[in-house]
């Protein structure tokens, strides 16, 4: 078995089994737990040592898995956003099936945000967990993000169960886009320049 493998294989067993990994992704390191695991979300929230009013994103391994969290996809949503940038490095938010998102991941509100990640890794473990893995950048809260493996505090990895070593192929976070409003409304400028 190749060590790509390996890894998914054995994050996949720890997520499973309520544990924490850090992985990843296109844009930068991750830190995440599924999102059906309350005490591991409480968890992963003191950890980064966040807010608990702070939403946090989640990864999701398709639109289909997205369709389910979320109320409703618009036609538009999905043409001028999704088909064009994901996988990729753009972050939607959009009104969250509530049963289905622990409010500790909405920050008490009613949207969620949702991305596909470009990195196959990724992809691999959320298709094999089967629902989504909470996203956030695997930093303390109002540190900076991690975009190499070097630039993650040695103080997190003690706290986590598996590390996945790798790399981000943008090192630039995503772009935030909040679709739950009309205009839409660019949250956070980041990899992905949107015009509208």
């Amino acid at each position: 078995m190749n060590k790509k493998n390996n890894q998914v294989q054995k994050a996949v067993k720890i997520l499973n089994k309520g544990g924490i990994v850090i992985f990843p992704t296109d844009t930068a390191f991750g830190i995440g737990c599924r999102i059906d695991k309350p005490d591991t979300i409480m968890r992963l929230f003191k950890i980064r040592r966040r807010p608990e009013s702070k939403p946090t994103s989640i990864l999701v391994d398709s639109i289909e898995m997205a369709k389910k969290y979320t109320q409703v996809i618009s036609n538009e949503v999905l043409e001028k956003l999704i088909k064009p940038y994901w996988p990729g490095a753009l972050t939607i938010v959009l009104p969250a099936v509530k049963p289905l998102v622990p409010s500790l991941v909405r920050g008490g509100v009613n949207n969620i945000g949702i991305r596909v990640p470009d990195n196959d890794v990724m992809l691999e473990i959320i298709k094999r967990v089967g629902i989504p893995i909470l996203g956030p950048s695997a930093n303390f809260s109002g540190y900076p993000t991690p975009f190499t493996f070097e630039e993650i505090d040695k103080n997190i990895i003690k706290l986590v169960d598996y590390v996945i070593k790798g790399e981000c192929k943008t090192c630039k976070v995503s772009t935030v886009v909040d679709c739950s409003v009309n205009p839409w409304k660019i949250v956070r400028k980041g990899a992905i320049k949107l015009n509208f």
